[in-house]
């Protein structure tokens, strides 16, 4: 960052109007983790509405996209608005800051409400609070704290807040960009460490089904037993699946592909010859992957598994395909403001690297926009709990993603 733009004449005002709205911004994080928006059912538009409102209380005109009916039920849900809020500050670079409201339902062993948002020693709790309900928090702050440096800036910055990153994104920021509602030059996705985010894993979910044909228990040779054959799938499946951790990725933080088969329904009875086997599987996608060839790979070896026998067919369609999220040139513009501001307010260096796992930001790459992933995170996923019982946000985390934000936006869009 320039020797203006980390001068106290940027960073006094922004840390004093990010401090002024401290209490609000704790309080409007409360309030979304306080409105349930599991996905699934993935009945959303509620929490959409509460977002909404306490943004037109701060100050925002808010736009309400909602997804047609039929769209949303196609992508297994059952109701979803996006929001966008603009801020045009003059001509310039457009910035995309995305996070999603949707959430995975709480599930057991919690010791606080999962919607209480209750607040112990500077830590928030509730599903959501961390993944990533926080960045609504921290991206809606960080813009209301670029308004005491409004002269210095030239260009629009615009949340863009979701409600399908659980289902895959496709109705959320995959619509937002596919309706050309918005076209941004550069996008910050959610984060959910202290680490900059530039590439992650892909994932292609998988419906096998196995098909034979049925036959009383006492004569089994009268019928093809769908089992059996699914048992030969799996057993393929899992060959494949030891020769992987020999193919790590060479960007930190990937690892290797993985591959698990989550789901298994079959059979009709005990005492019956099964006639169908059904399995979904999950294929995670190092970024140096293909995903057209991982697909084409997965279903060779899925058919050649059952080939050649009698009575047994096989079909094979694909619930979701996630790309994994490459760095695309311009994200350094990003990438080095967030870095250098990080480091100063956390105290240590803050690393470069991919994760594991998939996100929306992805869909904003795949759009030709530089994008990073940076939000209120904690030094890791797992200190979180994210995706677990007392999902957890340590609140000092918060406050300094939002000034993070907040100053690498600012000079990104500082005039001259």
């Amino acid at each position: 960052m320039s020797a203006s733009r980390s001068s106290d004449t940027v960073i006094a005002p922004v840390a004093a109007a990010i401090d002024a709205g401290w209490d609000k911004q704790v309080e409007f994080l409360r309030a979304l983790v306080q409105q349930p928006s599991d996905n699934p059912p993935g009945d959303c538009s509620a929490h959409a509405e509460v977002t909404a409102g306490l943004l037109e209380g701060l100050g925002f005109t808010v736009e309400r996209h909602v997804v047609p009916g039929e769209v949303v039920r196609t992508a297994g849900m059952i109701s979803c608005t996006n929001l966008i809020a603009r801020r045009r500050f003059g001509d310039g670079p457009v910035v995309a800051l995305n996070a999603h409201g949707d959430v995975v339902p709480p599930g057991d062993g919690w010791t606080h409400d999962p919607y209480g948002g209750e607040v112990i020693d500077g830590v928030m709790y509730g599903r959501g609070v961390a993944v990533s309900k926080s960045d609504f928090a921290t991206y809606a702050f960080a813009l209301l704290a670029l308004e005491a440096i409004a002269d210095g800036l030239s260009g629009t910055v615009e949340l863009h807040l979701t409600y399908d990153e659980e289902t895959g994104g496709g109705i959320g920021p995959a619509w937002i960009l596919g309706q050309g509602l918005s076209q941004p030059d550069y996008a910050i996705s959610a984060g959910f460490s202290h680490a900059v985010v530039t590439a992650h894993n892909g994932c292609l979910h998988l419906e096998v089904t196995v098909r034979g044909r049925s036959a009383h228990a006492a004569k089994p040779d009268e019928g093809a037993d769908a089992i059996e054959a699914m048992t030969a799938v799996l057993q393929a499946l899992y060959a494949e699946r030891r020769e992987f951790p020999q193919r790590v990725s060479k960007i930190p933080g990937i690892g290797h592909p993985n591959l698990t088969v989550g789901l298994i329904n079959g059979g009709i009875n005990t005492n019956v010859v099964p006639d169908r086997c059904t399995v979904r599987l999950d294929r995670r996608m190092t970024p140096e992957e293909d995903p057209a060839a991982v697909e084409a790979g997965l279903r060779a070896v899925i058919e050649a598994a059952v080939a050649g026998r009698a009575g047994i067919s096989v079909e094979i369609n694909r619930v979701l395909l996630a790309a994994p999220l490459r760095r695309l040139d311009g994200a350094e513009k990003l990438i080095d403001p967030v870095r250098h501001h990080a480091r100063r307010l956390l105290g240590e260096e803050v690393p470069v690297e991919g994760v594991p796992l998939y996100t929306d930001a992805r869909l904003y790459a795949e759009a030709g926009v530089p994008t990073i992933g940076y939000g209120a995170g904690p030094r890791t996923f797992l200190d979180a709990n994210g995706h677990r019982a007392d999902e957890r946000l340590v609140l000092s985390d918060l406050r300094a993603a939002t000034e993070v934000v907040a100053l690498a936006v600012a000079e990104l869009l500082a005039k001259g």
